[in-house]
């Protein structure tokens, strides 16, 4: 699937209240863009992501964060097929534990 078919401005605008939209690129913010999708995104946005990547992308994309909140990463992990070993926010969480996990 090719990134041309994505459109930041069809996002819910909550994901981005805090940058501007018109500096964000798919190619070059790929895993800021993932991240906001997977932990503070709607349906219609997972869509949208989904039309321009593919599970692998999206997985390779997420395996370089290294802070995921615990239900994305799941449910990543789960439809890419990929130990949650495999992502760098589960090696980091697991050596830095909180206190209070909510």
């Amino acid at each position: 699937m090719g990134s041309n078919a994505f459109n930041i401005n069809a996002l819910s605008p909550h994901l981005f209240w805090d940058v501007d939209i018109k500096g964000l690129s798919l190619k070059v913010n790929k895993e800021f863009i993932v991240k906001r999708i997977l932990e503070y995104g709607l349906l219609s946005d997972w869509l949208q992501l989904r039309k321009s990547l593919d599970i692998e992308e999206i997985a390779d994309a997420v395996s370089n964060i290294r802070d995921l909140d615990y239900k994305s990463l799941s449910f990543i992990a789960a439809i890419s097929k990929r130990p949650k070993e495999k992502f760098l926010c589960y090696t980091i969480q697991q050596s830095n534990p909180v206190h209070w996990n909510f």
